[in-house]
């Protein structure tokens, strides 16, 4: 191996984060070298976000050192970043964003060069997308934004990527689409290339990654090679304790009446919790989306709602970002807290302090800005304002994305909790595991219901079945 092949891409030694008293990052070091895939793994909040933006320029540390192997800067090292929170462009066009990262594309007919260099590096990572370049970004689908951004960050763009840090770049695709970048990952890495990938599916950490990196409340807690850890050995290093216990008794549940029926025969009865699964991109989100605005108001606010809807694009459908961690959670009982029409400053205070307890949200004071959480901390946010709130039914489209697997676990036991009270569920997931936590199964293609599963029928073999073939599953 020469020295370029072994010379260091980045050495971080002793590096911190402080913003004011909060310390996002104490005392890290880390060296990525080519071939390496880094497994990094963390409850949200832990520090992961904080450390790959030390890692890719986009903060400095307020100690310690971090070099990088041009001697210069995280871009002339060849750095770089694909983001949790999708960074594209929505009113550009796919090729369009790749441009905006690519100075060598200029004069008046750069379009050209950016489609058939976009396209290309679709073409290598997700053979079959059937992605247009020219589409506007905001006319694709969550899964293929994420597939573009995945793609620009591995994209020459006038130089060579040396090292890619991938935050949960899977959070939005099915298995399919996952396991090609899982492999392209793989072979980027067998070339010379390095990988930072952050990800709370432990199969995807455990089947890439050659190393495992465990951060802990900013600190790194253990880092190994992949095969010296076991899965509970990791889940035990984050350091996870579960505030509520799921059910495990096996007992079958009573449902109630029906109470949810649409045109494509999407059904949900009281105290049920019911999966959409398939493809992505196959009509799962479209028909949430569909059943939420049937049961909604479109001009105000109704003391007794109908439906309540937890989104996976947060940025996008979920969080308000200019309002506090409390009025994000709030807003959905602002009615019930009302008197004579001003809001109850302080059951409004209570209802939040209940559930940052209940469900875990990282701050110190309720009332910081919602972006000054974590990724993950934000969904929880999310989850507080819809389980919060009085709404017999919960619209679920993939509210997983970024969430740790301690947390998940803790969300689903409240979902089971909650629906043992009578409350139904409609669960859009693209992950098969949190499907089979699903009383019920609708399996999407092409738009339709292809198959509804029930019981011990809820297999990962069953669901991908009917994915592809449209026919009952039996």
């Amino acid at each position: 191996m020469s020295d370029h092949e072994s010379t260091p891409i980045v050495t971080l030694v002793d590096a911190a984060k402080h913003f004011g008293p909060v310390r996002a990052l104490d005392g890290v070091s880390l060296i990525v070298t080519p071939g390496d895939c880094i497994g990094l793994v963390g409850h949200n909040g832990a520090g992961k976000s904080t450390l790959v933006n030390l890692i890719n320029g986009g903060l400095t540390p307020s100690s310690g050192s971090i070099a990088f192997s041009s001697g210069g800067s995280a871009l002339e090292a060849g750095v770089r970043s694909v983001f949790q929170e999708l960074s594209l462009c929505p009113n550009l066009t796919v090729a369009e964003n790749l441009r905006i990262s690519h100075s060598a594309l200029k004069g008046p007919n750069w379009r050209r060069p950016a489609r058939a260099e976009i396209l290309k590096s679709l073409d290598t990572i997700f053979p079959g997308h059937g992605i247009d370049a020219n589409a506007e970004v905001d006319t694709l689908s969550i899964a293929e934004r994420q597939m573009v951004e995945i793609v620009i960050g591995f994209a020459p763009r006038g130089g060579t990527a040396r090292l890619v840090i991938l935050d949960e770049p899977t959070s939005s695709l099915d298995a399919g689409i996952a396991d090609q970048l899982l492999a392209h990952v793989k072979r980027f890495c067998a070339e010379g290339g390095a990988v930072v990938f952050i990800s709370h599916m432990m199969g995807e950490v455990f089947d890439v990654a050659s190393r495992i990196v465990v951060l802990k409340d900013g600190k790194a807690v253990a880092e190994r090679a992949t095969d010296e850890f076991t899965r509970q050995g990791l889940v035990d290093a984050m350091g996870h304790v579960t505030a509520e216990a799921a059910d495990a008794t096996g007992v079958a549940r009573e449902f109630g009446p029906e109470i949810v029926r649409t045109e494509q025969g999407l059904s949900a009865r009281k105290g049920e919790i019911i999966g959409l699964s398939g493809l992505a991109g196959h009509g799962q989100a479209e028909a949430l989306a569909q059943l939420y605005l049937s049961r909604s108001s479109s001009w105000h606010a109704d003391k007794s709602p109908e439906s309540v809807f937890v989104a996976g694009d947060r940025q996008r459908d979920g969080v308000l970002p200019l309002w506090s961690i409390l009025r994000n959670i709030s807003i959905s009982v602002l009615q019930q807290c009302a008197k004579r029409g001003l809001v109850d400053h302080e059951a409004e205070a209570r209802i939040a302090e209940t559930w940052k307890a209940r469900i875990g949200i990282r701050t110190d004071n309720m009332t910081n800005p919602i972006l000054s959480l974590s990724g993950g901390n934000q969904q929880k946010v999310l989850f507080a304002r819809a389980l919060a709130s009085p709404a017999p039914v919960v619209i679920m489209d993939d509210p997983m994305r970024g969430v740790d697997v301690g947390t998940k676990q803790d969300v689903y036991a409240m979902i089971r909790a909650e629906a043992a009270k009578g409350g139904t569920f409609l669960w859009y997931s693209t992950e098969t595991e949190e499907v089979c936590q699903c009383d019920r199964v609708f399996v999407y293609r092409n738009g339709v219901i292809s198959a509804e599963l029930t019981g011990s029928d809820i297999t990962e073999e069953k669901i991908l079945q009917a994915s592809f073939e449209m026919q009952e599953a039996s």
